[in-house]
């Protein structure tokens, strides 16, 4: 992943992206990715507080058998770097 194209995404890209994420030093340029769109785009978060951000997050990850299941994927047993992003994109917007 390209550290200095993810900073720049704006929201259209934030899923592109998050398949991108094979290592750790991925993870980290999709935090910076996701910490640069909340400050520039703070409208597009449905969840802009740790509370609401942190409630979505156990929420998504209660439910995301189905998010894996409508993607005819397999839920993971173990978390990889990936799926921390998958995680914390969701709980951009989740309710």
């Amino acid at each position: 992943m390209n550290q200095k194209a993810a900073i720049r995404q704006d929201a259209s890209h934030l899923n592109e992206l998050v398949q991108q994420i094979h290592s750790r030093t991925d993870f980290i340029t999709y935090l910076r990715a996701l910490q640069s769109h909340l400050q520039q785009r703070p409208e597009e978060w449905e969840n802009r507080d740790l509370a609401s951000f942190l409630n979505a997050m156990v929420a998504w990850v209660e439910d995301m058998d189905g998010y894996y299941q409508n993607r005819s994927e397999c839920v993971p047993d173990q978390p990889s770097w990936k799926t921390l992003g998958e995680i914390l994109l969701a709980s951009r917007v989740y309710e």
